[in-house]
């Protein structure tokens, strides 16, 4: 499925807008005009050189006024010097990558009636097997994600945040895989062998996941735990020692940081 014919424009040139530019030329169908700010000229470069739709622009301004489909990418601490700065459309579609910055502020910020979209892709976008978070519901920008993987539409800001939330676990994944692959280690298996085989492990467990949306969490856990058997007894043990409490606090801290700003 092919793009829109829409002419994009990224302000900021960080890593999410890195990975969105990778997973939209990666593709065999032609790939939309793509204008990026200049700010971050190597990483500008670099996308430029990934396919010749990517344009680097003169400067912000020249990103805003060609752009069908915006993309604010700039860090939380320079977003408001950088919107302001910007002079929109009214209606212009704006989707705003800045998680931290909600509607309302951003609003206050750009002064113009646009058609403005919140948006959390995650980096596995440039392989197309993300998953992004949406809010307000919006086709286009629906249609745009799910081309780079799995676009979910939140129906309130609620939502939103909880997914956000959801969003916050990813170094706590990679950390508790270290944390595993360090107690391996520590029992005399190779670092190499150990990370291998956990990598595939929960690769072979999330995909268990994905592909049974049907079957609740709680029935594959029972499915793959025997009674009485090792997987059984490491669940409760984690429980007992307070793994799932620590886990909860930490998702209601996150939720409460969103929420609050």
């Amino acid at each position: 499925m092919a793009f829109p014919e829409l002419r994009l424009g990224f302000i900021g040139t960080g890593t999410i807008t890195e990975a969105i530019v990778t997973g939209i030329v990666s593709g065999a169908e032609p790939a939309p005009e793509i204008f990026v700010s200049p700010r971050s000229a190597k990483t500008a470069a670099h996308l430029a050189a990934l396919s010749p739709q990517v344009t680097v622009a003169a400067d912000n301004q020249h990103v805003v006024d060609v752009a069908d489909m915006l993309f604010l990418a700039v860090r939380p601490d320079v977003a408001e010097e950088v919107v302001r700065a910007l002079r929109f459309r009214p209606n212009q579609k704006v989707v705003s990558l800045i998680a931290t910055i909600d509607h309302e502020t951003l609003r206050a910020l750009i002064d113009v009636p646009v058609n403005l979209v919140r948006a959390v892709p995650l980096p596995f976008v440039a392989t197309r097997s993300g998953v992004t978070t949406i809010f307000p519901p919006d086709p286009a920008v629906e249609a745009f994600f799910s081309r780079l993987g799995t676009a979910v539409a939140c129906a309130t800001i609620e939502e939103f945040d909880i997914l956000a939330v959801a969003s916050a676990l990813m170094g706590s994944y990679f950390g508790i895989m270290d944390h595993i692959v360090g107690w391996m280690q520590s029992k005399g298996l190779p670092q190499e062998s150990a990370r291998r085989y956990l990598a595939q492990h929960f690769l072979s467990l999330s995909t268990v996941a994905f592909r049974n949306p049907s079957t609740s969490l709680a029935d594959l856990r029972r499915e793959y735990s025997t009674k009485g058997g090792l997987n059984e007894h490491m669940f409760a043990e984690y429980g007992d020692s307070g793994g799932l409490d620590a886990l909860s606090h930490g998702l209601d801290a996150v939720l409460a940081r969103i929420q609050t700003r």
